[in-house]
């Protein structure tokens, strides 16, 4: 009788940053550990988010049985708006993950459709043949957790995003104990975190950063402006302490980060004393070195608060002299260049900025080598799958791995779409499922591919241009003389005369036609000739476009 195999499918999150979604199959079951998006790279032009290719998971949808969010950051759970407009399945989360994503569904008016569960820490849930039990693990957010997933052969941890911090915001620990007691039990296989795996030593405390805030509030002379992630609500916490502390009020501004503390103060998440928390109209009436700004914009978003402010075109706050930036966040790869444009903007209005190239404002919310070490230490996995970072974290991980006692050849380094297959006997990786890149630009969902990106990288680099021509339907022949457009490529006023060649050397492309020939053939004679013709000329490559027009 033919062995049932226990399959983990990486979605996403393995060989890059983002996008992170794991499915876990077995026989006619399938759960799924997050949905996440990633911000996309600079070459990507045009794209606003890159999601996960869930062609597998729509193939197989009759097995899915639910999703479990480990935590509430975009490239967690990012792609849910997209996950839901496909799929119809339970999602089981913490109280504040729960939260932010009513936020999000809320924004997509999918809320109503979605089926949405609250999971205390250490509450298990049935989903087919699988059991997941929530854990609370320390991260950059409230109530992020890692997942223990009983199966058939044993149990998987997920450790999703975590840290060791001992000093944590919102005294939210990792559970070592109860990973310890799944060490004694026998873990099956580890995911973990790899996005720090190259850092030696221990990641340290978030409690750095709140003394690096207070000790900013309290030497700044004007107004300042602390900008981090909306949904980094522990860095709000530690922004209002301060306040507190130094008796400043605290204005909210930007509308995810306004919704997103709105729901964090409702659900107590939150903790701020009467009147901290300001309207517009009493921030207009507070004196600036009474005054702490919280915004988005950390990433140099284009409509975000902090970038409109760089652009000096927010609708209540204008940089001044004397204002003080506080960059709290580490520029997303792909992000540098927008963040770094802003930070110059800030500068050159007079604001004195305070960035993590310059300040300590804002740490990592993973582990570094050390913290690692111990997670391994307390497992004590069979097998060991490093998850969440580029190709260089997951191969310096598995090796960690190797080197504190995880089997030669039982640690796997996968990439997005490889399939990793354990029953009683072995793991091996068994093939690959889709799991490229899906482009969400404006409303259309995957329906930029790799070619209409290298065209527009095509165009951005040399220009285009547009041959129109006009030939006799009878004789295949042209009418008048052809027209050309140039745009991107050339100055039309000074290079007349390579235009006037140009049009020459379409002309020549019907010499001797005596036939109607096809539109196709037409058109591939202009383009080779002309695109060789002006490479010759100017050794740029534009995209040449034809219009051809029966007469």
């Amino acid at each position: 009788m033919a062995k049932t195999a226990l399959r983990v499918i990486p979605l996403g999150g393995l060989g890059e940053i983002g996008r992170n979604m794991m499915l876990i199959e077995y026989g006619d079951d399938i759960i799924v550990v997050d949905v996440g998006l990633m911000f996309p790279e600079e070459e990507m032009l045009g794209v606003d988010l890159v999601i996960p290719d869930f062609t597998y998971l729509r193939e197989h949808a009759n097995k899915l049985r639910a999703v479990f969010l480990t935590h509430g950051h975009e490239d967690h759970v990012g792609a849910l708006p997209y996950f839901f407009r496909e799929f119809k399945c339970p999602v089981y989360s913490s109280k504040l993950t729960d939260g932010l994503i009513r936020v999000k569904l809320a924004e997509h008016r999918q809320l109503a459709q979605a089926e949405l569960h609250v999971v205390a820490p250490g509450e298990a849930v049935q989903a087919g043949v699988f059991e997941v039990e929530f854990f609370p693990v320390a991260h950059s957010i409230p109530d992020a957790c890692g997942l223990i997933i009983r199966t058939p052969l044993g149990p998987i941890v997920h450790t999703g995003d975590f840290k060791l911090d001992h000093t944590p915001v919102m005294d939210q620990h990792t559970d070592l104990i109860r990973l310890a007691q799944i060490g004694a039990e026998g873990c099956l296989l580890l995911c973990a975190d790899s996005t720090y795996a190259e850092q030696e030593g221990y990641t340290p405390s978030e409690q750095l950063v709140g003394e690096a805030l207070r000790n900013i509030l309290v030497n700044a002379k004007g107004r300042v402006i602390v900008a981090t992630f909306a949904s980094l609500i522990s860095r709000v916490q530690q922004v209002v302490d301060a306040a507190v502390f130094t008796n400043r009020k605290v204005f909210v501004t930007g509308r995810s980060m306004i919704d997103n503390v709105a729901m964090a103060r409702q659900l107590g998440y939150l903790n701020a004393p009467d009147g901290v928390i300001v309207g517009v109209e009493e921030m207009r009436n507070t004196a600036p070195s009474k005054l702490v700004v919280v915004t988005t914009g950390s990433q140099g978003e284009p409509t975000s608060a902090l970038t409109r402010m760089a652009n000096g075109d927010h609708r209540h706050i204008t940089i001044q002299q004397g204002d003080t930036i506080v960059m709290s966040a580490t520029a997303i790869p792909g992000n540098e260049q927008a963040v770094y444009r802003n930070v110059d903007n800030l500068f050159r209005l007079g604001a004195e900025v305070l960035y993590n190239r310059v300040s300590n404002i804002h740490v990592r919310g993973h582990a570094s080598r050390e913290e690692l070490k111990i997670i391994q230490g307390l497992l004590q996995p069979e097998y060991f799958l490093p998850i969440h970072g580029e190709y260089r974290h997951l191969v310096v991980h598995s090796r960690l791995a190797e080197s504190v006692g995880v089997p030669k050849g039982n640690a796997f380094v996968l990439t997005d779409g490889d399939v990793l297959e354990i029953d009683e006997d072995e793991a091996r990786v068994a093939g690959k499922v889709p799991a490229s890149y899906v482009y969400v630009d404006g409303t259309g969902i995957g329906d930029v591919d790799q070619q209409i990106l290298r065209d527009r990288t095509h165009l951005s680099t040399d220009g285009v241009v547009v041959v129109m021509v006009a030939v006799d339907k009878q004789t295949g022949k042209l009418t008048r003389a052809p027209e050309i457009l140039s745009r991107g490529f050339v100055d039309v006023e000074e290079r007349e005369d390579l235009l006037e060649r140009s049009r020459a050397k379409v002309a020549d492309c019907f010499k001797g036609a005596e036939h109607y020939a096809e539109f196709g053939d037409i058109n591939g004679r202009i383009r080779d000739a002309l695109s060789k013709f002006l490479y010759d000329e100017t050794r740029r490559r534009p995209m040449v476009l034809t219009v051809t027009v029966e007469v």
